[in-house]
């Protein structure tokens, strides 16, 4: 494929490297790089674009291992600019296009008075991203605050839907613990997010800047890090409830390595590149940690970060 058979208004760029747009600065390049201008942009690309090419959404790159080998088709970027816009629609309620940074969409209700949607400051990444996996902390998760949804699907036809999507002809999509059976072929572009209350902006600061502090305090932020590596093997609320950097702490991993890649010893669901990192070794960390806390406590990790692309 080559970018000037393609009519767009966003930038469409061949054999892009995708290392720059991961926070942990490795992976190939996309057969084709696309940031859209705006959903319409979008829409009238995916539909001159041929079916069989596939799509892969990228968001701001923190919680994505893009393989040494890059990736097939067409990597679409929303982020930054026109899609990392938010905006108030009422007392609790506002509206994030998919880009908006999670840090960001806090603070934006937080000044907003909206209270409930602070927990996202504790979040790395996208609304977009966020929606995939239904992110969360500190108690709460994206699905407990998710109003409306609006996609695109790989035809370039514009969807709205309402909560779990089940009247809207996707029966099997649901929202568990850092999980979510959204379907491959629609690619999120904002979502209708509802605080629970009216607030004090002040103390929705002070609760954001708490939450920073805690993470700062606990996990490896300042280096070329992702969100955490694996789900917890139990959602929050479960009795004697396992979580997955005790796992990896009691299975030796602390500090391990492979590679340029380690096992952050701040935060031990953490990996981190520490300078000289394919993906490559990355993965293979991860799946030696998997299985050594399987040898150890007879639990199998579940990845919670994405890892795409060509080995």
């Amino acid at each position: 494929m080559k970018a000037d058979q393609f009519t767009v208004r966003g930038k469409l760029i061949e054999n892009a490297p995708l290392a720059p747009y991961t926070w942990f600065r490795v992976g190939g390049p996309a057969d084709l790089f696309f940031i859209p201008a705006d959903e319409d942009d979008l829409s009238d690309f995916l539909k001159q674009l041929p079916e069989d090419v596939p799509v892969t959404t990228l968001g701001v790159g923190s919680n994505i291992i893009i393989r040494d080998g890059g990736v097939e088709g067409v990597v679409v970027r929303l982020a930054g600019g026109y899609w990392g816009q938010i905006e108030q629609m009422n007392a609790t309620t506002l509206f994030a296009r998919s880009g908006s940074l999670d840090l960001s969409v806090a603070r934006f209700a937080a000044k907003s008075g909206i209270a409930g949607l602070s927990f996202l400051s504790g979040i790395p990444g996208s609304i977009g991203g966020a929606m995939r996996t239904n992110a969360g902390c500190y108690g709460k998760e994206l699905k407990d605050v998710l109003n409306q949804v609006e996609v695109i699907d790989r035809k370039g036809e514009k969807h709205v839907f309402q909560g779990e999507l089940v009247d809207y002809g996707y029966p099997q999509v649901g929202f568990s613990y850092r999980h979510t059976d959204f379907p491959t072929d629609l690619i999120v572009t904002g979502a209708l997010l509802s605080g629970d209350d009216v607030g004090d902006p002040e103390t929705l600061k002070a609760e954001i800047e708490a939450h920073q502090a805690r993470r700062a305090e606990t996990q490896p932020i300042k280096d070329k890090t992702s969100g955490s590596t694996f789900a917890n093997p139990d959602p929050p609320g479960t009795p004697d409830q396992r979580s997955a950097w005790k796992l990896i702490d009691a299975a030796g991993c602390r500090g391990l390595r492979v590679g340029g890649a380690q096992v952050s010893e701040k935060h031990c669901n953490f990996l981190i590149n520490t300078g000289d990192a394919r993906a490559s070794d990355l993965e293979a960390l991860g799946e030696l940690v998997r299985a050594r806390v399987l040898e150890t406590s007879g639990v199998e990790l579940r990845w919670e970060v994405r890892r795409i692309g060509r080995y």
